[in-house]
């Protein structure tokens, strides 16, 4: 079995790893710290655990019940989402949110309160998570939900795998018509065009993204491409529809680590360039299926491994609307001159709709994430610089996407982060939460395990 890693595969750490079969095993007793792990789709450290234990959560992947008159699925922490997409797509149900892959668990969408291309529609994955069991160290058990355990409920949801053991899940799907996506496609100049499309965008499209040129300067900083787009209604005669197309277990593979010298800035120059000119200077609409609109990344397995062995850093921030095109146009200008090309950047817009989640990520503004392959001191340096324009912008970074925060950014960017402590599981960490809160900094958690809540004990079972 493969060694469990970040999908950055940056930074390599030694851990042990403990399979979970039933989602009625009592938790083990095992020396250090343990932490749930999934299918490793975070980006840093938040998903390892040095010198501790990762609980492996795959075996947890039963799914328990489906209603498809109410959209209503039920399942173990360990199903992905592509496992309730063949379920629920066939039969008229989507996914109300998802992130820009399907090989997530559901355990790992709620810790990490996931966003999509619907944010100023749908609000984040949490959203949409009726209730859950949360299982703590000490043996005890709740359901949460907004009105049972309500704390737990807010603490769990973008809480990183740290407050406890998510054994099962209830989760809304949404109705759809048909599995199709009408999309558009709109060149953008500049990062002014960028912000005016997509602003504009947001009114009648429920899907908005872009890709980003991170190599364009000039009065061409922050050309790129606009997608947008909405379910297709159940007849559309404007269009042909395209084939089914199912990236999993089909497409493209990177068999091997790629030699650190394929991605350099004339490579990815040229990238760019042919990406951007390959559509038309007027927008271009069509169907599409799901699929690819939502996972095109999913369809080349193993796609981490063109960064090359040492893997990469990817920096994924937020910004406020007010500061947004001064913050974006300098990290936009510090990433092309800094000659260390991101090879895939991406912009969006963040609407209102809070989270139930005390350390959710999303705010109101416009996100930019971009991977840099690592090299080093060189790499940690322009990330560095990337996070304090974030900051000074009255941003904030995702801590999904992170691997060299400091505990000066966190503090600033999660406010509740006090509150959250006084939830986390004393038996649960990861290098994430030990790097960016030195134990003296924050209140220590309970070691009751809880803050008053009733919780009823589980059965203690010999683990399989």
């Amino acid at each position: 079995m493969k060694a469990p890693e970040s999908w950055g595969r940056f930074p390599r750490v030694e851990q042990r790893t403990h399979p979970l079969v039933w989602r009625t095993d009592a938790l083990p007793a095992l020396p250090g710290t343990l932490l749930p792990y999934g299918l490793g789709r975070s980006y840093g450290d938040s998903c390892l655990n040095a010198d501790g234990t990762l609980l492996l959560t795959g075996g947890l992947d039963r799914l328990i019940d489906f209603n498809p008159s109410t959209g209503v699925v039920r399942c173990e922490a360990g199903v992905s989402l592509d496992t309730l997409l063949r379920l629920a797509a066939p039969r008229g149900w989507f996914l109300p949110v998802t992130p820009g892959t399907k090989y997530v668990t559901v355990g790992g969408a709620i810790a990490n309160d996931v966003h999509g291309k619907n944010h100023h529609r749908g609000g984040t994955f949490g959203r949409y998570v009726r209730r859950f069991e949360l299982v703590r160290s000490d043996g005890s058990s709740r359901v949460c939900a907004p009105d049972e355990h309500p704390d737990w409920y807010g603490a769990t949801i973008g809480g990183l795998g740290l407050t406890g053991l998510i054994t099962w899940a209830e989760v809304q799907f949404k109705p759809i018509s048909n599995p199709y996506i009408l999309q558009e496609t709109i060149p953008f100049e500049n990062l002014d065009a960028f912000l005016e499309v997509a602003r504009a965008s947001e009114a009648d499209h429920e899907f908005t993204m872009a890709w980003v040129d991170c190599l364009a300067r000039g009065r061409k900083l922050g050309r790129g491409l606009l997608y947008r787009g909405n379910f297709a209604p159940p007849q559309f005669d404007g269009l042909p529809l395209a084939k089914s197309h199912l990236s999993h277990g089909a497409g493209l593979a990177v068999p091997m680590d790629m030699p650190a010298f394929c991605l350099n800035r004339l490579s990815v120059s040229a990238f760019n360039w042919l990406y951007y000119h390959r559509q038309s200077g007027k927008p271009k609409q069509r169907l599409t299926h799901y699929d690819p609109f939502f996972y095109p990344l999913d369809a080349i397995h193993g796609w981490n491994r063109i960064y090359g062995g040492r893997g990469f850093l990817q920096f994924q921030c937020v910004v406020p609307y007010a500061t947004a095109r001064e913050a974006l146009t300098e990290i936009l200008e510090r990433s092309a001159r800094g000659g260390l090309p991101s090879f895939l950047s991406v912009l969006k817009t963040f609407g209102d709709l809070p989270s139930p989640g005390w350390m959710s990520f999303p705010r109101q503004g416009v996100t930019l994430a971009m991977d840099f392959a690592n090299r080093g001191e060189k790499t940690w340096r322009l990330v560095e610089a990337l996070d304090r324009v974030t900051r000074q912008a009255g941003g904030a970074v995702y801590p999904a996407k992170d691997a060299r925060m400091s505990p000066e950014s966190f503090a600033a960017y999660f406010p509740e982060r006090e509150r959250f402590a006084r939830h986390v599981d004393p038996a649960f960490s990861s290098s994430f939460w030990r790097r960016v809160n030195p134990a003296s900094s924050l209140p220590q958690p309970s070691l009751e395990g809880h803050t008053g809540d009733a919780a009823q004990p589980l059965p203690r079972l010999a683990l399989r």
